[in-house]
C-alpha cells in the first residue's frame, strides 16, 4: 500500500504565494509508485485540501485527518513546504510531535531557534563560525539609532528577525535612512535585526543527509543585479545570476562545505537545509539558514541537488525516507 503524504503549503506569512509554488514542484515529483500525495493548504484557520474534482474539504485539526466520501483519511508523513510561519518557526512541528505524525524539516526546537536570526547567529558564532555584528530592536522597547550605528557601521541592512525570502529587508547607507527601514521591518515582525555589512562574494551551501550522515551539495554563487539578494532579485527571472557550481576557489568551497556540514551536526537539522555566507579576503561569514529552503524552479537546492546527480524525485524521497525513520 502507498504511504500518504500530506504536502503542507501556504502558511501565514508573506512567503506564501512562494510556498505554493514550492509545494506543487513537491506535489509534481514525488515518486507516486510509493507515496499518494495530498496537498494541504494552510492559511490561518483554515487548513483544507482541494480534490480532482474541485471539492474542498477541511483538515480535523484534532487528528490531522480528512474525511472523503466517509473514508477518514489519515497520513503517514507530512512534508512540510511552508516558509515562513507556521512551517519553519516550529510551530506545525510541535502540533505533529503532539500527535505522533513524522515530518520532514526540522524538528520543533531547531526550526524555532534558526528562525530568530539573532538568536541563530549567537549560537552559530559560539561554534566558531563568524558572523556580521548585529543589535536587536524590539517593538515597544527604546530603541537607539545611534548606539546601533556605533555597532554595526555603515552600510549595514535592517530586516525582520524572523521570515525569508528578503522581505521587509533594507540596506542603510545613511544614517538618516534607518528609522525608515526599521519601520518597514518593524511590519513584518515584532523584532528587528539590523546587521553590519560585509563585502564580498554570496554563497549558498544546500546539505541533506544521505545514509544517516550530512552530505553537502555543489556551492551556489548567488550574483544579484540589486544592491542585494532581495525578494525580487530572489524570485524575478533575470534579476540575479545563479551559479552553480560556484566558480570559486576549492580552498574556500571546501572550508564552506564543511562549515555547513558541521552546522547541520550542531544545529540537529534534518532534511535538507540551505546555509548562505559571504566570503572575502578575511574568511567566510554566515548569513542565514533556512530549514525550508525554496522547492520552486528558480530555487537553489534544486539546481544544487542536479549538480550533484540527484533528480527532484531522489531529493524528495530521501527527505520522506529520513522522516519516516525518526
Amino acid at each position: 500500500m502507498k504511504k500518504r503524504i500530506a504536502i503542507a503549503a501556504g502558511g501565514d506569512s508573506g512567503e506564501f504565494d512562494i510556498s505554493i509554488k514550492s509545494a506543487a514542484v513537491v506535489e509534481e515529483y514525488l515518486d507516486r509508485d510509493i507515496y499518494q500525495a495530498y496537498l494541504i493548504i494552510f492559511r490561518g484557520d483554515e487548513w483544507s485540501y482541494t480534490s480532482d474534482e474541485n471539492k474542498k474539504y477541511l483538515v480535523n485539526r484534532d487528528d490531522f485527518s480528512l474525511l472523503i466520501n466517509d473514508e477518514k483519511i489519515t497520513f503517514d508523513a507530512v512534508f512540510i513546504a511552508i516558509h515562513g510561519t507556521p512551517g519553519e518557526d516550529g510551530k506545525l512541528q510541535g502540533y505533529l510531535d503532539m500527535l505522533d505524525i513524522p515530518y520532514t524539516a526540522c524538528d520543533r526546537t531547531t526550526s524555532a531557534i534558526t528562525f530568530n536570526k539573532y538568536y541563530c547567529n549567537r549560537l552559530v558564532n559560539s561554534f566558531g563560525v563568524d558572523v556580521a555584528p548585529s543589535v536587536l530592536f524590539r517593538k515597544g522597547r527604546e530603541i537607539v539609532y545611534e548606539d546601533a550605528i556605533k555597532t554595526t557601521g555603515l552600510p549595514c541592512f535592517v530586516k525582520p528577525n524572523s521570515g525569508g525570502s528578503s522581505i521587509g529587508m533594507s540596506k542603510v547607507i545613511d544614517a538618516a535612512e534607518l528609522p525608515s527601514a526599521v519601520s518597514k521591518a518593524f511590519s513584518e515582525d515584532q523584532q528587528v535585526l539590523v546587521e553590519g555589512f560585509i563585502p564580498g562574494r554570496e554563497i549558498t551551501c544546500g546539505v541533506i543527509t544521505i545514509e544517516g550522515n550530512p552530505h553537502s551539495l555543489p556551492l551556489t554563487e548567488i550574483i544579484p543585479k540589486n544592491d542585494f539578494f532581495d525578494y525580487e532579485a530572489k524570485y524575478t527571472d533575470g534579476m540575479a545570476e545563479e551559479v552553480t557550481p560556484a566558480d570559486i576557489p576549492s580552498k574556500i568551497e571546501q572550508q564552506c562545505r564543511t562549515i555547513s556540514e558541521m552546522l547541520y551536526e550542531k544545529l540537529n537539522c534534518y532534511g535538507f537545509v540551505r546555509f548562505d555566507y559571504i566570503f572575502n579576503e578575511s574568511g567566510i561569514y554566515f548569513l542565514e539558514v533556512n530549514t525550508v529552503p525554496g522547492l520552486s524552479q528558480n530555487s537553489v537546492v534544486p539546481k544544487q541537488a542536479a549538480a550533484d546527480g540527484i533528480s527532484l524525485k531522489e531529493l524528495f524521497s530521501l527527505s520522506l525516507q529520513q522522516a519516516l525513520s525518526r
